[in-house]
């Protein structure tokens, strides 16, 4: 029998990648889209016809049981939420009604309406905030430090919580920085292969920066996703860190991005202290043993690849020869 999956977020960058996979394995794919963001549908335009678009808001339970009920699924990915860390200091309300608020209505709603579906909450490596330990596992203390973290550490808990009060099938995958062509420019990777391709077709001449020693964990969104299909795919539930489990600076970012470009990167970047973060002191990696371990996955693109993917694509967007 197909099988069937729900996913929220799917307009964003893991949700459009994750809807490739379920096809590509043969799922019916079913996408949570709120009203206000259905003319946003760029990542999925070319699945179109192949996804059926159903609306919803995590503000309203009533439209999460109504979709849960039209949909039947029997996974369902939560990849929606406010995800911009320095947005959720202008809007932690907002931050806290979606990111974490919103995950109770969809439990509840799974709860009261398909209590057999699989559940993956998309968690996040903000929990841990300032952690006493590093690399962190999945035992190290939640030590949020912003509205965003503090948001995805409840439903973490929320999601764990309702596995063993009701025996739901849930998950959560604490997910550090994964990053894909189909990221934002706000986000500091993409900042960085796009302004390095620009720079390469003379469409802009500098690139400011923050703090080049900050360190970050990033792998491919690509295989982010796998990770998370392969969470529901097991006899029990349980909880798994997603990342590559080794750190870069963001200096070693941009010297691999130039070299993509043929540029010394020292001729055009320039330290902005307005692009310093306030907790670039702290060091997040995740340790990958436990999904290595048990699940069998790691991540199949280096740091190298992921960088050299990404300019490739800026350059070809930028030129038109590609999309």
């Amino acid at each position: 029998m197909q099988k069937r999956a729900l996913i929220t977020g799917l307009t964003g960058q893991d949700g459009s990648y994750l809807a490739e996979l379920l096809l590509e394995k043969g799922y019916q794919v079913f996408g949570l889209v709120r009203r206000s963001s259905s003319g946003n549908l760029d990542r999925i335009s070319h699945l179109s016809g192949n996804v059926q678009i159903l609306s919803g808001d995590l503000l309203d339970q009533s439209s999460l049981m109504d979709v849960i009920s039209e949909s039947q699924p029997d996974e369902i990915y939560n990849l929606a939420s406010q995800s911009y860390v320095p947005l959720s200091w202008t809007q932690p309300a907002l931050t806290a009604e979606y990111t974490a608020l919103g995950v109770s209505r969809l439990l509840e709603s799974i709860r009261r309406c398909k209590k057999d579906a699989k559940f993956y909450q998309a968690s996040s490596s903000e929990v841990f905030g300032q952690p006493d330990e590093s690399p962190q596992t999945e035992r190290t203390a939640f030590r949020p430090r912003n509205p965003y973290g503090v948001a995805k550490a409840y439903a973490h808990w929320m999601t764990i919580n309702y596995r063993q009060q009701y025996n739901l099938y849930t998950c959560c995958g604490i997910t550090y920085t994964h990053e894909s062509p189909r990221r934002g420019t706000e986000f500091v990777f993409r900042k960085i292969t796009s302004t390095a391709a620009m720079i390469k077709l003379g469409l802009a001449k500098e690139l400011k920066l923050g703090n080049l020693e900050a360190r970050r964990d990033w792998c491919y969104a690509k295989d982010a996703v796998y990770a998370m299909w392969l969470m529901l795919q097991q006899e029990k539930p349980d909880d798994y860190i997603i990342a590559s489990g080794e750190t870069h600076s963001v200096k070693d970012l941009v010297e691999c991005a130039f070299n993509c470009v043929g540029l010394n990167w020292q001729d055009y970047v320039s330290v902005d202290p307005a692009f310093y973060r306030p907790d670039e002191s702290v060091q997040l990696v995740g340790s990958i043993e436990k999904i290595k371990t048990q699940l069998d996955w790691k991540p199949q693109y280096s740091f190298e690849q992921l960088v050299e993917l990404m300019v490739e694509h800026d350059l070809k967007k930028l030129t038109n020869t590609g999309c």
